[in-house]
């Protein structure tokens, strides 16, 4: 039986195309007129390694950027992080570090024409980019390879992606470890073609009310920039999720965990009020930790009030002023469960669309646009809408 997984199990690692395993998405969009939708995808994920010999040649140490050529990025490499089973050994091909699909002669760099293959195949007008192993940085025990990565790959993105491609944008990596790199980070970068706002990785162990982080998140807010939380997973990093001995398990509840805690202690501490117009977006966690913690915590700030003076009205409150990305989207088949969750966050107007490509568990925009209590104009707003006005697209 001639079907799309027999064709592409035929198919040799140079002939790896994007589109054809996308063929189907691009047939569901045209069904559905998405071409007619503005679609921002807020969450599309680049994969580093596959550019890591050019991102090497801009880290600006000459020791350290000796080191990351000989010892690579990953496994033993400068990075030393644990690997993990996203791609299921294979099986799941576009995410493979190993592919080389092929892309035609051009005089832009190829990450551009493999970035817009499939954002076309899936109707997406603008993607925000963000690297994928660099997901877990915050957690090495090297706070230097942490600032010195992420400067490089900023300046590379800046450089080779963003100057030459309008409708790819990106929200630039902050090395949370090192506040005064933060800063700097926001100084050099801010202003640069494409960048729509800045992007700490949740998986790391700073409090986010420390006084040290102050001057960024103030700097964000004067830019009028967002800041956005990406949440992962630390399986090799956290004791407590090393208790999980399955990647189901540490998944779904690391994506989540990580969002948990930061969002709580940016609301314990009065953040909001510190910083009323700093829009805070909260990706890669889905939408079904936000009624939970909504609801634990305004039922501990009726008792506890005194605990948290700076603040003015429920937690929950301050939780519909910020935004979420849609990716993964549970409870789909809840209906009655969802549409629940979208009224308790104001998804109409706080709900941004993700895709999370190229992801195992990405999302399409049919995700949104199949939603049967939405109507058109929430949905324009959740698939794009949303997005420009909070990134001032």
């Amino acid at each position: 039986m001639d079907t799309l997984e027999t064709r592409y199990r035929d198919l040799s690692v140079e002939e790896f195309d994007t589109r054809t395993l996308l063929a189907n998405a691009r047939q569901q969009a045209v069904q559905r007129k998405l071409d007619d939708f503005l679609i921002v995808d807020v969450d599309a994920h680049h994969y580093e390694t596959e550019s890591f010999a050019e991102i090497a040649d801009f880290i600006e140490d000459p020791v350290m950027r000796y080191e990351a050529k000989y010892q690579g990025y990953g496994g033993q490499g400068i990075s030393s992080q644990r690997g993990n089973y996203q791609n299921l050994t294979g099986r799941v091909a576009r995410q493979s570090q190993a592919r080389k699909e092929k892309t035609p002669a051009a005089d832009h760099h190829r990450d551009i024409e493999v970035t817009k293959k499939w954002m076309d195949a899936i109707s997406i007008d603008i993607c925000c980019m963000f690297p994928t192993p660099m997901l877990g940085l915050g957690t090495t025990p090297r706070v230097d390879v942490e600032v010195s990565l992420a400067r490089a790959y900023n300046r590379w993105l800046i450089e080779k992606v963003l100057a030459h491609e309008p409708r790819i944008k990106a929200s630039l990596y902050l090395p949370f470890n090192d506040p005064a790199a933060c800063v700097k980070m926001i100084e050099d970068f801010g202003d640069a073609k494409g960048v729509i706002g800045f992007t700490v990785t949740s998986p790391h162990y700073k409090g986010v009310y420390d006084n040290a982080y102050m001057k960024t998140y103030a700097m964000l807010e004067e830019r009028n920039l967002p800041l956005i939380f990406h949440s992962a997973i630390a399986w090799g990093g956290d004791q407590h999720l090393q208790l999980c001995n399955r990647f189901m398990a540490v998944h779904a509840l690391g994506f989540t965990w990580f969002n948990i805690l930061h969002m709580t202690n940016w609301i314990c501490n009065a953040l909001p009020e510190r910083f009323p117009k700093l829009k805070t977006v909260w990706i890669e966690s889905g939408l079904a930790w936000i009624p939970f913690v909504m609801q634990r915590l305004d039922n501990e700030y009726m008792m506890r009030s005194s605990e948290v003076p700076g603040l003015k009205k429920l937690p929950s409150d301050y939780m519909r002023d910020m935004y979420y990305s849609s990716q993964p989207m549970e409870a789909v088949k809840n209906r009655e469960m969802l549409e629940c969750t979208f009224k308790m966050i104001k998804a109409d107007t706080q709900l941004l669309y993700s895709s999370d490509y190229p992801h195992w568990d990405m999302d399409l925009p049919s995700t949104i646009y199949d939603l049967p209590f939405l109507d058109e104009t929430a949905k324009r707003n959740i698939l794009g809408g949303n997005a420009k006005r909070v990134f001032n697209l």
